[in-house]
């Protein structure tokens, strides 16, 4: 049994590799900067709106909080695989368009180093992702001229973490990132009359980059009433990589190399109750300073990323005969400053979920459906709907029987 679930990870992880270079957008808005920003926050969580950073308890992992992995069970081993997918609806004043995308989102697992002393989280998961193909066309001077834009890629990140409980009721982490990826764009330029040149515009960015990111969490039970706080901390980082400009005038051609890029510091705080295991109510808020940030060898050309979440999980009675009354009951709502766009426009996200728990153990398969409403970027609208199924395997593995 253990062997199989070893079979299942490794294999999981070698899938994950090769997908991380795959599309897993299809919005415009993916074109700007290293792509559209991935949350990596556990499915379980996602139903309750994205909430995670004041989150700790034995039936997750979850690696956006570094101090969460002591929470595990001392006897435990834990691996969660999760896939979505994703259907759009894009509007503008040209008319409408649906687009499907899959994905796989992570593969995380964690286990008890020292008891419930120190805990140990790996796995494998996205950090941003690109996918894009679309053109206009208009007129200048009476010439008239078609732009299409093209891109694809993404940066995928492989993290390791420790947690340590230095106090009954204090935990500190770290997480350790490696990033590496490819960000391919094109612009092309065409004009109909032949007497007049156009141009091509390609970017290639190659990452190969490391990052850390610090948490802490406090928490105490009163009885049935448990409390946990919770922040996290990463610094400004150089983003180490190789990125290559060609301009093609179809005349002349210009190469430009440059290593000017970064990534942001990134901190926030949540806080969640939680009674009697039973109901918990969780609430975040998490910023990235994007502003001051070297993309492209500039500053200023981003807005700060920030991400306030709230969330809410029922379930009747862990105990209980009836199945309907062990499972997990999640809803939650986030709304985001995104850091490209339009000022003053945010990203809205309401979901919902449950967590179907094994009779024969404590793995759980869990379910969230997401409908977004992103803000307007050129006067172009989008409407997402995201299913995600994540199975998180929770078996019993350190511990000795008796004869």
């Amino acid at each position: 049994m253990r062997l199989k679930y070893i079979y299942i990870a490794i294999i999981a992880l070698a899938m994950t590799v090769p997908a991380g270079a795959q599309n897993a957008t299809s919005s415009p808005s993916s074109r700007f900067a290293y792509g559209e920003m991935n949350d990596n926050i556990p499915n379980a969580y996602r139903a309750m709106g994205g909430v995670n950073l004041g989150m700790r308890r034995n039936s997750a992992i979850n690696p956006s909080q570094p101090a969460s992995y002591t929470a595990c069970d001392s006897t435990s081993f834990m691996f969660d695989l999760a896939g979505s997918i994703l259907w759009t609806n894009y509007s503008d004043a040209s008319g409408k368009k649906n687009k499907i995308n899959g994905n796989l989102e992570y593969v995380t697992l964690q286990f008890p180093i020292w008891k419930q002393h120190i805990g140990f989280s790996a796995g494998i998961m996205p950090y941003t992702s690109m996918g894009y193909a679309f053109g206009v066309t208009d007129s200048v001077g009476g010439h008239e001229y078609g732009i299409s834009y093209v891109g694809a890629g993404g940066i995928t990140q492989v993290y390791g973490g420790l947690s340590f409980n230095i106090l009954d009721w204090v935990a500190l982490g770290a997480n350790f990132y490696y990033m590496f990826g490819e960000i391919n764009n094109e612009t092309v330029l065409t004009f109909t009359e032949s007497s007049i040149h156009g141009s091509d515009m390609w970017k290639n960015m190659h990452v190969g980059s490391f990052r850390f990111r610090y948490g802490m969490q406090l928490f105490h039970t009163f009885g049935k009433h448990s409390f946990c706080l919770g922040g996290i901390f990463e610094n400004k980082q150089r983003l180490n990589g190789d990125y290559v400009q060609y301009e093609i005038n179809f005349v002349d051609s210009v190469r430009v190399t440059d290593n000017g890029f970064e990534v942001p510091m990134t901190y926030g705080g949540g806080l969640s109750y939680n009674y009697a295991d039973r109901l918990t109510i969780a609430c975040d808020y998490y910023r990235q300073d994007w502003n001051n940030v070297l993309c492209f060898g500039e500053t200023g050309t981003l807005k700060n990323h920030t991400k306030i979440s709230l969330g809410c999980e029922y379930r009747h009675n862990p105990n209980g005969r009836n199945y309907a009354e062990r499972m997990f009951w999640r809803v939650g709502a986030s709304m985001i400053d995104s850091y490209v766009g339009n000022s003053g426009q945010k990203d809205f996200t309401i979901s919902a979920g449950f967590g179907l728990p094994l009779r024969t153990s404590a793995t759980l398969v869990n379910t969230t459906l997401e409908y977004t409403h992103r803000a307007s970027i050129n006067q172009l609208n989008e409407n997402c709907l995201k299913l995600t199924i994540a199975v998180a395997v929770n078996e019993n593995w350190f511990f000795k029987r008796k004869l």
